[in-house]
């Protein structure tokens, strides 16, 4: 969304630039342009909504709809609240920290791919307060004892973000996705 806002607020900034150093240059006849042209934007609704009184209607609607869809979209997304992306981190000594997710999530991949029968792991972490939330998507070997896998992940996840980074941790969900098994020749 920062990229559109960006994008759409230089579009705006350069046609207001260019309408005022118009203005600035010729005045009256600006004014008289803009004159004229509401002029015949009047003529041509009146012309429409007496040849298609209808349809005219229609149009309205479906613009009045379209507008309020698009335009309240865009206020929504401006200002839902966002998870943040960084935790702040408290040491026993009084000092602090801000570790981002991506961190954290980074952190969490690299020790729960080092365990047994983990192919890969997909971390999504998002902080809470001053807990973090993670969702573990991993990918495994077909044979695993997935009660017993999930509780040795979920332990390390514990570990590594209560005991080596200092953070707390909010809820640990795992989801197992196994790998095909493989054929023997």
């Amino acid at each position: 969304m920062n990229v559109f806002n960006r994008i759409l607020t230089i579009l705006l900034l350069l046609v207001l630039l260019a309408l005022l150093v118009v203005f600035a240059a010729v005045p009256r006849e600006s004014v008289t342009a803009v004159q004229r042209g509401l002029e015949n934007a009047g003529a041509f609704v009146t012309q429409a909504e007496s040849a298609y009184y209808w349809l005219f209607i229609a149009a309205r609607i479906v613009l009045g709809v379209l507008a309020v869809l698009l335009f309240g979209w865009l206020l929504w997304a401006e200002l839902r609240p966002h998870r943040p992306r960084a935790v702040r981190v408290h040491t026993e000594a009084g000092s602090q920290a801000t570790v981002t997710t991506d961190s954290v999530g980074r952190r969490l991949a690299w020790h729960i791919d080092q365990l047994a029968d983990v192919i890969s792991v997909t971390p999504r972490v998002s902080a809470r307060g001053k807990a973090v939330d993670v969702l573990l998507e991993l990918e495994t070997r077909p044979e695993i004892d997935v009660p017993m896998k999930t509780d040795e992940v979920v332990s390390v996840a514990r570990e590594v973000i209560t005991e080596r980074m200092g953070l707390q941790a909010g809820k640990i969900e795992v989801r197992i996705k196994h790998a095909a098994y493989q054929e023997e020749a």
